[in-house]
């Protein structure tokens, strides 16, 4: 079955690499992915895979077995937004649309995910049970209300008739050589909420501070006050970021004082407790500065993605299998991140595991992290990750 797998794998890898570039060429931002939507569809039909709709922008392929397909189920996903990037590659493959581009390797995803259910639907005479193969949309943003593209998923029923015993996903990370991947058990990318923050003032004249109150100052302390969180509140040990990305004032004038401030930011954790109780000082501290001040400071806290955890015993069996697969020196250990990824969602309901693909290639200058608008990926990571794909849920159904 290996062997097989290895086979596909490179016999499909051309038509892979076609897919990833028309996915790059084409991007859409989460929950419009309608077009790639239709294109995934367009494959599985053209390949006679079943398939339907879920979640308005993604897809839900089901491989049974011929043999006992009620045997066991388990599940591999992929994600298919972009970001709201302006590319500035230069490659005949560069993003056709301006201020979109799948910086964060979801073209990659996608493509190895359906070379994945297609190698798997080929050789479903040969194994036992059912592949759920997740196509999901909406990964990069988190709704106001806190959902995203995954829980979206699991709402519209891609995680049942059957529920699978567990869920693999694949992430391109380009500090990781191609060929390779890497993964940890345990905590492995943190909770994400969303801070926003008004001061409010009353603007005037900035030669006369004194007449009104000057939001400006305010923030500034508040913004000192809310670092004291990380450094003085919280637990050394306890990993935790809490940052102020942006200050924005309604001023653009040099003597015209600001009547508006707007703080965003973000906090990441690993631990449910403490990223309720820093909600709790988050606002304590709004409150209190703004009794000092006189003035009124409005915070709201977007509750996002919980931490991402990777099931120790499934963790164990992917590693194993892809030892098995790709030989023990591909298979590299990492470390915890402090960035998010909406997987945690299906991590908190089933015993779930995320691992690295490595995109990385020195030689020909693929280096640049995710997220930045020269991202790009070494494409023969495509034969490895659609092939551990497909072997991860064939040793997973054993």
């Amino acid at each position: 079955m290996k062997d097989k797998i290895r086979e596909l794998a490179a016999q499909y890898f051309e038509e892979a690499v076609a897919i990833r570039r028309h996915l790059h060429m084409h991007p859409e931002l989460s929950y419009e992915e309608y077009e790639t939507q239709a294109f995934i569809s367009q494959k599985l039909t053209e390949w006679g895979i079943p398939h339907r709709t879920v979640a308005k922008t993604g897809v839900l392929a089901q491989i049974r077995s011929d043999n006992n397909p009620d045997k066991a189920a388990t599940a591999i996903r992929s994600d298919h937004d972009a970001l709201p990037i302006d590319e500035k590659n230069n490659q005949p493959y560069k993003s056709t649309r301006p201020g979109k581009q799948h910086a964060c390797g979801h073209d990659a995803h996608t493509a190895c995910n359906l070379l994945a259910t297609r190698i798997l639907y080929e050789l479903r005479s040969e194994f036992e049970g059912t592949v759920n193969c997740l196509f999901q949309p909406g990964e990069e943003y988190v709704k106001s209300d806190g959902t995203t593209g995954a829980q979206l998923m699991i709402d519209d029923g891609a995680l049942s008739n059957p529920t699978p015993r567990s869920i693999v996903a694949q992430h391109v990370n380009p500090s990781v050589p191609c060929g390779k991947i890497a993964l940890k058990s345990g905590k492995t990318m943190a909770s994400v909420d969303t801070i926003k923050i008004k001061v409010c003032g009353t603007g005037g004249h900035a030669a006369s501070p004194h007449l009104g109150t000057d939001p400006l100052p305010i923030a500034g302390l508040l913004q000192q006050a809310l670092q004291l969180i990380a450094s003085r509140y919280n637990n050394p040990v306890n990993p935790m970021v809490l940052s102020i990305s942006s200050i924005h004032s309604d001023s653009t004038a040099f003597n015209v004082l600001s009547s508006e401030i707007n703080l965003l930011g973000t906090l990441r954790a690993y631990n449910e407790n403490w990223r309720k109780e820093v909600h709790r000082h988050i606002t304590r501290m709004c409150q209190g500065i703004a009794a000092a001040f006189d003035t009124r400071i409005d915070c709201r806290i977007e509750v996002g993605i919980p931490f991402l955890q990777n099931d120790a015993p499934l963790t164990e069996r992917v590693q194993q299998a892809a030892i098995d697969y790709l030989g023990a020196e591909n298979v590299l250990p990492i470390d915890a991140y402090m960035t998010g990824e909406d997987f945690a969602v299906y991590s908190q309901q089933m015993p779930a595991c995320f691992y690295w693909l490595g995109v990385r290639n020195e030689d020909r200058g693929i280096t640049s992290g995710l997220h930045t608008d020269t991202m790009d990926i070494d494409e023969n990571a495509l034969k490895t990750g659609a092939g551990l794909l497909a072997w991860l849920a064939v040793s997973e159904l054993d």
